[in-house]
C-alpha cells in the first residue's frame, strides 16, 4: 500500500463578491481558469466571508455591537481590553466564538459581515450545483476562523459541510498495540479546513482552496452537517468563563444560604413552640417560662427574615439570642423556671 498523501491548492481568480451573485458559478469559473481538473473525492473549502457577501449578510459598521447582540444566543464570557470589550458567545448557528462571528476584516470600509444564516444549507447548495457542473462526487466545506480553549492563536474550522464526513469515529476500534479506542473521534472537517487555510491565508484575497487526497471522507449524501461538531448543551464542560462561573456560584450560594437560614430559624421557632405547649399542659410555672421562650424564638425567626440573616447567621442568631430574650441566665431565674427556660433555650440552639 502506498503512502498516504494530501494535496492542497489555492483557487485563484475569484473576484470581489457582490450580494446576489451566483457563488457556485464564480467558483466553478475560477477552478477552470486555474487549470485544475476536479475528480471524485475532491473537496473545496470556501471561506465563509464570500458566502456571507453573496447572501447579503453585510451590515453597517456602526451597528457592529448591536449586530453581535442580535446574533447572540448565550454569553459565555466578557473581557475588557485596551481596545474595547471582547464577547465570547454562542451564536445563532450554535458556534461558540468571539463576537458571534461578526467580522470587520476583508469587507469594504464601513461594513461588517454576519455569518451565513445556515452554513450547512449554503454548503449543500454549492455542492449540488458544482457536482452537476463538473460531474464528480465533490465535497464542500465552509470555513471560519475560531479561537480555541487553552491555546493561543486562531485556526480555520468547518462551520458548514456537504458531502464530507465531518467526524471519523474510531471508537470501538483498536490501535497498533491492540488497545481498544474508547473516545477517539477525529474532527476531519476541522482538520481539512485548517489545512486549506494554509494556502488561502487571511490577506491574500484567495477565499477558496482545493483539497485532494481525502476522498475516503467524501460521500454521496449532502446531508453531513458541520453543526454536529458544535459542543453545546449537556456535553459542554465550559459553558461559562472562569470569572462568570465564580460570580454565578457566589450568587447561587448566597441565595441557597439565605433560604437555609430562614428554614433553620423557622424550625427553631416551631421546636420551641412545642416545648412551650408541653410546659403549658404540665407545670404552670414552667408554662410561663416556656411561653416566653416560644415568643422569643418566633421573634428571632422574624428578625432573621427581616434583617437578611442567611446560612449560618440565622441559626447562630437563634441559638445565641433566644436564651437572653427569655431572661434565662445562670442567676436571673430559679427553681422550675430555670429548668423550663434552659430546656427551651437548648431546643432553640439544638434545632438551629
Amino acid at each position: 500500500m502506498g503512502a498516504a498523501s494530501l494535496e492542497v491548492y489555492a483557487v485563484d481568480g475569484i473576484p470581489e463578491i457582490e450580494a446576489g451573485v451566483s457563488l457556485a458559478g464564480l467558483i466553478g469559473d475560477a477552478v477552470e481558469a486555474s487549470g485544475l481538473t476536479l475528480v471524485d473525492g475532491d473537496i473545496l473549502v470556501v471561506t465563509s466571508k464570500i458566502v456571507s457577501k453573496a447572501e447579503g449578510r453585510s451590515v453597517r459598521a456602526d451597528d457592529r455591537e448591536a449586530a453581535i447582540t442580535a446574533e447572540t444566543v448565550r454569553v459565555v464570557a466578557t473581557r475588557a481590553h485596551p481596545g474595547g470589550v471582547t464577547r465570547i458567545v454562542e451564536n445563532r448557528q450554535g458556534i461558540v466564538q468571539a463576537a458571534a462571528g461578526v467580522d470587520a476584516s476583508n469587507t469594504p470600509a464601513g461594513t461588517v459581515l454576519l455569518l451565513p444564516l445556515d452554513p450547512d444549507a449554503s454548503a449543500r447548495a454549492l455542492a449540488a450545483e458544482l457536482r452537476t457542473r463538473f460531474g464528480v462526487r465533490l465535497g464542500i466545506l465552509i470555513s471560519d476562523t475560531l479561537g480555541r480553549a487553552w491555546r493561543e492563536g486562531q485556526t480555520d474550522a468547518a462551520i458548514g459541510s456537504a458531502g464530507v464526513t465531518v467526524v471519523d469515529d474510531l471508537r470501538g476500534g483498536v490501535d497498533t498495540f491492540g488497545t481498544t479506542l474508547e473516545v477517539t473521534q477525529i474532527s476531519v472537517a476541522d482538520e481539512l479546513a485548517a489545512a486549506a487555510d494554509l494556502v488561502k491565508g487571511k490577506a491574500t484575497g484567495v477565499p477558496v482552496a482545493l483539497v485532494r487526497g481525502a476522498g475516503r471522507f467524501v460521500v454521496e449524501s449532502l446531508d453531513t452537517p458541520a453543526r454536529a461538531l458544535n459542543r453545546t448543551g449537556p456535553t459542554d464542560m465550559f459553558r461559562l468563563g472562569t470569572d462568570e462561573a465564580l460570580e454565578l456560584g457566589r450568587a447561587e450560594g448566597f441565595a441557597s444560604g439565605y433560604e437555609a437560614g430562614l428554614a433553620a430559624a423557622g424550625a427553631a421557632a416551631a421546636a420551641t413552640a412545642g416545648a412551650a405547649a408541653a410546659g403549658d399542659a404540665g407545670d404552670p410555672a414552667a408554662g410561663v417560662a416556656g411561653s416566653d421562650a416560644s415568643a422569643a424564638a418566633a421573634g428571632v425567626a422574624a428578625a432573621a427574615a427581616a434583617t437578611g440573616f442567611a446560612g449560618s447567621d440565622a441559626p447562630a442568631a437563634a441559638g445565641s439570642d433566644a436564651p437572653a430574650a427569655t431572661g434565662v441566665t445562670g442567676t436571673a431565674a430559679a427553681g422550675p423556671d430555670v429548668a423550663a427556660g434552659s430546656d427551651a433555650a437548648a431546643a432553640v440552639a439544638g434545632t438551629a
